[in-house]
């Protein structure tokens, strides 16, 4: 897209030509859903419904991706849930929800009138799980779905398979069988796999041969912090999830492999997002879009800014397009 250029007077000789900053072309494309630029709230830190919405014009953001949920309510963890680290937090939260049907109800009208465009992230302890809460989403959608405003499903593997001995984000039959399983929700499906494992290409290449329109990179990484006072693990759970500005090179190395593996399927980076660097980084690595995730936690306009930010990077580094920046390091 050419330069606007604008003519301004100076005080001797003739007018000068100063070219303006290019317009940056912000939509992407994940899978099929057109969004209107590549910056996401990550599942489970931007709450259930429009509660960022006091801080951010959720309209303006690409997607609202809200806490996953199953069919039924889960109290989740006991606390401590959270405790901050050096390089972001550890959280132990155990996917405490309402259920689908009371979130539906009490929730999904408030993202509507805000004008967000969402993503529903389910969860499962069984691939029965998985079935029920896609069911589930596919009569709650008709019942109470604007057109437009649910956009895609987002499945969270990261979860204790009960009928296993691993995550299913961990073990590549089982990824498959989720995500075949979830086909009844009648919307675009993303697979969010665990960056814990040596086979993240394995398990990103069987959700894709099962019907996945793209896979988000990555969840948290397990990790445990002791009370050196009390010699017992600090979150109520034990172990927990680390994120922070501390996964960002590790979500980079899991988009940069799936993409150079599998250079058709559609990535949404999630991991460290905070500013424009690390987002393009995602960006450059083979994402599409990226998610917002702790950086919220500290500051609930995160999402805003990191989408301000990569606007203006594109503006000083002559980017015209966001889709100039997805999968630049491939090439």
């Amino acid at each position: 897209m050419p330069s606007r250029a604008t003519t301004i007077p100076i005080a001797a000789g003739s007018p000068a030509i100063v070219a303006e900053p290019p317009t940056v072309d912000l939509t992407t494309t994940v899978g099929g859903v057109s969004l209107p630029n590549p910056v996401m709230c990550a599942a489970g830190t931007a709450g259930h419904g429009a509660e960022l919405s006091a801080f951010v014009d959720l309209s303006r953001l690409g997607a609202v991706v809200v806490k996953s949920l199953s069919v039924d309510p889960w109290p989740g963890n006991p606390a401590p849930r959270v405790h901050p680290l050096s390089t972001g937090m550890i959280n132990s939260v155990g996917l405490e929800g309402p259920g689908l049907a009371a979130w539906a109800d009490a929730e999904l009208p408030q993202l509507q009138r805000a004008g967000a465009r969402v993503v529903v992230s389910i969860w499962g302890r069984s691939i029965e799980d998985y079935a029920e809460a896609a069911e589930a989403l596919a009569v709650l959608v008709g019942r109470h779905d604007q057109p437009g405003a649910i956009v895609a499903l987002e499945v969270n593997l990261s979860c204790p398979n009960l009928a296993g001995k691993s995550m299913f984000a961990h073990d590549a039959p089982a990824a498959a069988q989720v995500m075949a399983a979830t086909a009844v929700a009648g919307l675009p499906r993303w697979a969010k796999l665990s960056p814990n494992t040596d086979r993240l290409v394995q398990v990103a290449t069987a959700c894709a041969e099962a019907g996945a329109d793209a896979v988000t990179l990555t969840n948290t990484l397990l990790g445990l912090v002791i009370d050196i006072e009390t010699r017992r693990p600090v979150l109520g759970g034990g172990g927990g999830g680390v994120s922070g500005p501390g996964m960002g090179p590790i979500a980079v190395r899991a988009v940069w492999d799936v993409a150079r593996a599998l250079p058709q399927l559609p990535i949404i980076g999630a991991g460290g997002v905070c500013d424009a660097d690390s987002a393009v980084q995602l960006l450059m690595a083979g994402a599409s879009a990226v998610q917002v995730g702790t950086a919220t936690f500290a500051d609930p306009r995160a999402p805003q800014r990191v989408l301000d930010d990569l606007t203006r990077w594109c503006h000083d580094h002559g980017v015209t397009s966001v889709a100039e920046l997805c999968g630049a390091s491939h090439r």
